[in-house]
């Protein structure tokens, strides 16, 4: 049985992951953006040069504008900013097959309702069930066919076991989960953590202190997810500690290369836009404040890309803290 799954949104991570989908050949996979001339060059070239330089993307991988494509397809993968995907959805949704399953591959809390992004897609699209796809893994790395391990969760752990089977392949290979809540928690705050260990690199604080960030960032995330629903081990897999050692130790992380300009001073020379942690960081705060979690690090790479806290005196703030048992 043939089936149909479109990715919604042609940046690097959408058209990295119609790449690898596509690479099975076995299902329909089709790309669906909304610029009419990227659209054309992918169609005629196979590259996405600004994206995913030097990488040829599969035959079997078809491109459109076209949002009539929607009304077959089984699957529907939103790869557009965390921030977007209400809109999108919203945009989309006349158009999608009465039985399509959604997935989310945004990695963030959506900032105007403090809200996770399945629940955002949940009231925005409310008869298509909708799941969270997270864990390490670079566009460049997935549409290159290197191996790749995530995590797909729907509130069904049955629809997440049977999603995530349709989409893994021979190099992508996907871990189905029943916890949307901790697998969102773990995706977003690792890039909130992310921009604290470029901070680290940046400011040539050394390895140690972030192997401290990023394991006591770790118990931050599991406190959140908690008392938000999910389960502290969700955290410690694929959705949280994965992505984190990703996303904190690479300049191939937005996140993480934004860290490093904020302490050496050239912020500017990252486009914060593009930068997932920038909107995460502040709802994280107010998510941790409105469930009595104590989130110091996160907390305070809140202020600091506010402009309320500089970076010597959030260090100071950080390790004069009470002592306690870990």
């Amino acid at each position: 049985m043939t089936r149909n799954t479109v990715v919604i949104g042609s940046g690097a991570f959408g058209t990295a992951l119609a790449a690898v989908f596509a690479h099975e050949g076995e299902d329909a996979v089709t790309l669906l953006g909304r610029d009419a001339g990227l659209i054309a060059i992918l169609q005629k070239t196979r590259r996405h040069q600004a994206a995913l330089p030097g990488i040829t993307l599969p035959q079997a991988l078809a491109f459109t504008i076209d949002p009539s494509v929607l009304e077959t397809a089984d699957i529907v993968v939103l790869a557009v900013p965390a921030q977007a995907q209400r809109a999108a959805a919203l945009y989309y949704g006349p158009y999608l097959n009465p039985d399509a399953v959604i997935v989310s591959a945004a990695k963030g809390i959506d900032r105007a309702s403090g809200r996770l992004i399945t629940d955002v897609l949940s009231e925005a699209l409310p008869n298509h069930p909708a799941g969270a796809l997270s864990g390490p893994g670079f566009a460049v790395d997935l549409a290159a066919g290197k191996p790749i391990a995530m995590v797909l969760a729907f509130a069904n752990g049955e629809r997440a076991k049977e999603t995530a089977t349709i989409l893994s392949g021979r190099t992508f290979r996907l871990y189905a989960s029943g916890d949307p809540v901790g697998v969102q928690i773990g995706g977003a705050l690792k890039n909130v953590l992310a921009i604290a260990c470029g901070i680290v690199e940046g400011a040539d604080l050394g390895e140690s202190a972030r192997a401290a960030l990023i394991s006591r960032g770790l118990a931050e995330m599991s406190r959140l997810a908690v008392a938000m629903g999910g389960e502290p081990e969700t955290v410690r897999g694929l959705s949280g500690l994965g992505d984190l050692v990703l996303t904190g130790t690479s300049r191939q992380s937005r996140n993480f290369r934004y860290g490093v300009a904020l302490a050496e001073g050239n912020f500017e020379s990252v486009n914060a836009a593009l930068v997932e942690g920038v909107y995460s960081a502040s709802v994280a705060s107010e998510l941790a404040a409105s469930h009595g979690v104590e989130m110091p690090i996160s907390s305070a790479v809140a202020r600091v890309l506010e402009g309320k806290l500089g970076i010597p005196q959030a260090l100071e703030e950080l390790m004069s803290r009470p002592i306690t048992t870990e």
